[in-house]
């Protein structure tokens, strides 16, 4: 399985960083998780393209993981391509439905499939996953993407560091968190490097990246990992467009 970063920025642009969108293949199989803006763009730079994703995985409905869903369904559909599936928590097809009566003319250029998932196993797109529900301030799931007998892959999506989500992703060979801030902001729904690092201590990840990195972090990233890895012994790195790991 092979994990590549779009985008691992957030609701604040910065130049080098995409908002939040990551790419799972396997084989002849392709899954985008999360949309946000600027991940349209980044997906066209991969091998895959847009033309070879016909399945979006969302953790939750924030515009920063959502924005380029219908530029997704209008770029496939101008490359020819005849369907795009959804899959989403609750809501996900009222998002759609609210989406297309904007942009009423992209509604029925592709035919699009709406599936609403909650926290259990399902499969999507050929992939085995499981879901667990974050603390975020909407509705958010995490994802843990079986892998081929190299491994799992595990996505926080947003939210809070828990010891829940730390056990979700024990055992997995990577998992990509929101570390969002400094140590020093005040903030909720996120984590930050000293809260994650005390949720995975203990626990046995072969690799953690931290991802959705506001612009409070720019310069700051040697401090954040040694906070995080002050409290979990692990291998901690920071995510980047376009980085590709192989699992």
């Amino acid at each position: 399985m092979r994990l590549t970063f779009l985008g691992t920025g957030s609701a604040m642009a910065v130049p080098d960083r995409a908002q939040t969108g990551l790419l799972l293949e396997s084989d002849d199989r392709a899954l985008l998780v999360d949309c946000g803006s600027g991940v349209l763009q980044r997906l066209s730079g991969t091998d895959v393209g847009y033309e070879g994703v016909s399945t979006v995985l969302l953790t939750h409905h924030h515009l920063d993981h959502v924005a380029d869903l219908l530029p997704l369904l209008k770029a496939r559909w101008l490359a020819g391509e005849e369907h795009l599936e959804v899959v989403g928590p609750a809501g996900t097809k009222s998002l759609l439905d609210g989406l297309l009566d904007v942009h009423d003319y992209l509604d029925g250029r592709v035919d699009l499939s709406v599936r609403e998932i909650g926290p259990t196993e399902f499969s999507v797109a050929g992939f085995d996953v499981a879901a667990t529900e974050m603390r975020h301030s909407m509705d958010c799931l995490a994802y843990r993407f079986a892998g081929d007998g190299n491994g799992d892959v595990v996505f926080s999506g947003d939210g809070e560091a828990a010891a829940s989500t730390a056990r979700f992703a024990d055992g997995a060979a990577v998992l990509a968190h929101d570390c969002s801030f400094p140590d020093d902001v005040d903030v909720s729904n996120h984590p930050t490097p000293s809260l994650l690092g005390e949720a995975l201590a203990g626990h046995d990840i072969g690799r953690v990246y931290l991802t959705h990195l506001y612009p409070h972090t720019r310069g700051r990233h040697e401090e954040m990992l040694d906070s995080v890895t002050a409290r979990y012994d692990g291998d901690v790195r920071f995510a980047s467009d376009g980085l590709r790991i192989e699992v």
